[in-house]
């Protein structure tokens, strides 16, 4: 029995056209290639949205550079078995960066509901109230992201995950204690610390 979904190619042409954008229609063939199982246009794929997935990823990992690679597998490996879902609502790098946020996230949770991440560090730092520069201005800031960089590589891993989390994923402490299956308390003592450690870093690394 025939579908009567049309084809990404198909779809896209229409979606092109109302876009005004040819650029629009040649993705939508090449999605179209590599639902067929074409190697080259699957290559080409990958090849085309590698190196912004690459980046997004390597800077919410920072400073794990060991575990970028895997993850970028990951994100590809995910959107070429759900290639099929993709209903040209965003586009398509929009689409990779979102599945992509959703396994650094995953890797967060991981990473934050073992135990270790949080006793290690309980007495490590004050948890009074603390002034944290801007993390969503620093990374728009040249050389304020790479001074953003290096500190996170300074910091446990802990502290720079849950920052991350909190403010480049933009999640409330709530919320990152339900994903982690620890208290609210305890997720706001750890982030207080977390922004403690960074702040002394910060003002003592100079510009």
């Amino acid at each position: 029995m025939q579908s009567d979904r049309p084809s990404a190619a198909e779809s896209g042409v229409a979606t092109g056209a109302a876009q005004g954008g040819p650029k629009a229609s040649e993705e939508w063939v090449l999605l179209d290639a590599v639902l067929k199982k074409d190697r080259k246009a699957t290559a080409e794929f990958v090849s085309r949205y590698a190196d912004p997935v690459y980046g997004y990823v390597s800077q919410r990992l920072a400073p794990r550079a060991d575990l970028v690679e895997d993850l970028v597998q990951e994100v590809f490996l995910v959107a070429l078995q759900k290639l099929d879902t993709f209903a040209g609502k965003s586009s398509v790098l929009g689409w990779l960066l979102g599945i992509a946020r959703h396994k650094v996230e995953d890797l967060y949770r991981a990473r934050l509901r073992e135990p270790e991440s949080f006793s290690d560090l309980e007495d490590s730092s004050p948890s009074g109230p603390v002034d944290l520069p801007e993390f969503d201005a620093l990374i728009d800031k040249g050389r304020a992201q790479e001074k953003t960089q290096r500190i996170l590589a300074r910091l446990p891993e802990a502290y720079g995950l849950v920052l991350l989390w909190r403010y480049w994923e933009e999640h409330s402490t709530k919320e990152m204690a339900a994903q982690t299956g620890k208290t609210e308390k305890a997720m706001e003592r750890l982030l207080a610390r977390a922004r403690a450690h960074f702040r002394r870093l910060w003002e003592g690394e100079g510009p």
